[in-house]
């Protein structure tokens, strides 16, 4: 009953199934892996203390930056030097944009500063002069160290064509195209007391509080993971329940033919017999004349 299983046609579909069910399995395991090491990062990152109250510590002793230096102060020297404007950003339910100045420290290597935020739209303040200068001379920062931003961060603006002194985002590899020199992989946000932060002198800016590392909360990323888990899950079952069915379903038919009660398809077409012609006798070959009596 089962022979037409050694068909090329089973063989291609068995061949099938026992190539997607491991792989759907194997894709379904990883997606798991996936949501439960975001639920240990954010089980570790609400037992750890608050970063900004730990102790600051050098930059270059922070880098690089990773899910336990992500929000530690780091202090830094150096002098400010170009400044960027990142529009697009949101701070207490308003739009606004980062106030972002390089402090150039005495490596060469330039640490990206967010010393504020403002509400409005970065051109109309630089029309207006209200963007505040950063601060002259050798100076020392403690801000809170970030890792550099990537095109699925927050506010980010992959579009391009941004005036010129604005920046999309806040990284290394996009700063590095628009200055001279390095830049390091990472940046700091003042807090409200930072030297050349925001309330200096009562400058507009607010300070911009630290950000999350990214993918160590249970976010909509995680239980999309969680989600996943369970399509490739699904999708194999589905797959091993179209195979039964289809096992099932030519199982019945080889039964059926093998008690008569279809015909056998591969078996070879029987001749149909010619009916005579009308006044022909009958068991007379067509066109031979009949005997004599």
């Amino acid at each position: 009953m089962y022979r037409f299983l050694l068909t090329p046609r089973w063989w291609g579909i068995n061949l099938f199934v026992v190539l997607a069910i491991p792989f759907c399995v194997f894709m379904g395991t990883w997606q798991l892996g996936r949501f439960e090491d975001r639920v240990q990062s954010h089980e570790q990152a609400e037992k750890q203390p608050d970063p900004g109250t730990r102790q600051a510590k050098p930059l270059d002793s922070l880098l690089p930056v990773d899910t336990v230096t992500s929000g530690r102060p780091a202090t830094a020297t150096g002098t400010f030097a170009d400044q960027f404007l990142v529009p697009g950003r949101e701070l207490d339910d308003r739009e606004g944009f980062y106030v972002l100045d390089l402090l150039r420290t005495d490596g060469g290597k330039a640490l990206p500063v967010v010393r504020g935020w403002m509400p409005g739209e970065p051109e109309r303040a630089r029309e207006n002069n209200t963007v505040p200068p950063a601060p002259t001379g050798e100076i020392t920062v403690t801000g809170d160290l970030q890792a550099s931003e990537s095109a699925t961060s927050t506010g980010v603006n992959n579009a391009g064509g941004l005036p010129d002194g604005e920046l999309g985002i806040i990284s290394a590899a996009t700063l590095v195209n628009l200055v001279p020199y390095d830049v390091y992989d990472a940046w700091v946000t003042l807090p409200a007391s930072g030297i050349g932060g925001a309330d200096d002198s009562g400058n507009g800016m607010k300070a911009v509080p630290a950000a999350a590392v990214e993918g160590s909360g249970l976010d909509l990323k995680a239980f999309q993971n969680l989600g996943y888990t369970g399509e490739w899950f699904v999708f194999a079952a589905f797959v091993l329940f179209m195979w039964f069915r289809l096992l099932r379903r030519e199982a019945e038919a080889a039964r059926d033919i093998a008690l008569g009660l279809i015909p056998d398809p591969a078996a070879p077409a029987r001749s149909t017999p010619v009916a005579p012609e009308p006044g022909e006798p009958v068991g007379t070959p067509s066109g031979t004349p009949p005997r004599s009596g």
